[in-house]
Formats: C-alpha cells, sequence, structure tokens
C-alpha cells in the first residue's frame, strides 16, 4: 500500500468520526456547530492542496474545490429561499462534503448529493406514515448529507 494510500484511508476515517460526531449533534439539536465544520473544512482544503503538490495530479484540486463551491452555492439557494428549510450549518457542511465528493469525481458528488435528498425524503416519509411527524415537522438534514456521501463514496 502506498503512502497516498494510507493517507487517503487515514483522511476518510478521520472524516468518518467527524460525520458520526456531527450526525449525533444535529439530530439532538438541529444545530452543525461551526467550531467543527469550519476547521474540518479548512483542513480539507489544505489536504487536497498538499495532495495535488506532493502528487503532481493537477486535476482533482479544482474539481474539489469547484465541487464544494457547487454544492454549497445549491444549499446557499435554498437556505436562502426558505428560512425554515435548510440551515446555516447545512450550507457549511455543503461545502465539506461537496469538496470530499467531487474530490472523488463529478458522478460520486450527483450521487452523494441526490442520495441526501432521497434519504432525507424517505425518512420524513416514513415519519409521517407513522404520523409521528407532519409537513411542518423540522428533521435534522445533517445527517442525511453524511450518510448519502457516505454511500457515494462507499459506491464509487
Amino acid at each position: 500500500m502506498s503512502f497516498h494510500s494510507v493517507a487517503v484511508l487515514l483522511a476518510h476515517l478521520a472524516l468518518l468520526g467527524i460525520g458520526v460526531w456531527l450526525i449525533i449533534i444535529d439530530a439532538r439539536t438541529h444545530r452543525l456547530p461551526n467550531r467543527i465544520v469550519l476547521p474540518t473544512l479548512g483542513a480539507l482544503v489544505l489536504l487536497v492542496i498538499i495532495e495535488a503538490l506532493a502528487t503532481g495530479d493537477g486535476a482533482r484540486l479544482p474539481r474539489s474545490l469547484l465541487g464544494g463551491l457547487a454544492l454549497c452555492a445549491l444549499y446557499t439557494v435554498m437556505h436562502l429561499a426558505s428560512r425554515q428549510g435548510m440551515g446555516g450549518g447545512d450550507v457549511k457542511l455543503a461545502a465539506v462534503i461537496g469538496l470530499v465528493l467531487a474530490w472523488h469525481g463529478w458522478q460520486t458528488l450527483v450521487l452523494g448529493a441526490a442520495a441526501a435528498f432521497l434519504l432525507g425524503a424517505l425518512y420524513a416519509i416514513a415519519l409521517m406514515l407513522l404520523r409521528r411527524a407532519n409537513r411542518r415537522t423540522r428533521i435534522a438534514f445533517g445527517p442525511w448529507m453524511i450518510l448519502g456521501a457516505a454511500l457515494a463514496i462507499g459506491v464509487a
């Protein structure tokens, strides 16, 4: 196993740990704390830059940055369209997830983004069928974003 492969594995394991932590926090409090999300984003940008310099692979760096920006922009539009929908934490987490998913490729980014909405919708429908929620019930979306990303990376 190459040094690069070990570094990628360690980065993904760290992200898994942070993801589980954020799932628990968001499910309990409907918050994605800046003190976790923003340093994670900064560390990932630094890692992607270091990886590009170390490997000489110039394609992943701009794709990762554009993916993070694109998913963040999409969530920003949704946040601005409905203050009751996506929260600011979801917007910032979208930048993290977009960066990671786009590092794997554009298809992984699209799959992960779509999976988040599909999983969140299925959960909401199940809650409504069980009469544990209605159309106005707030549901934390961060867990579905993280699970959708993990699913997409697992498939990639």
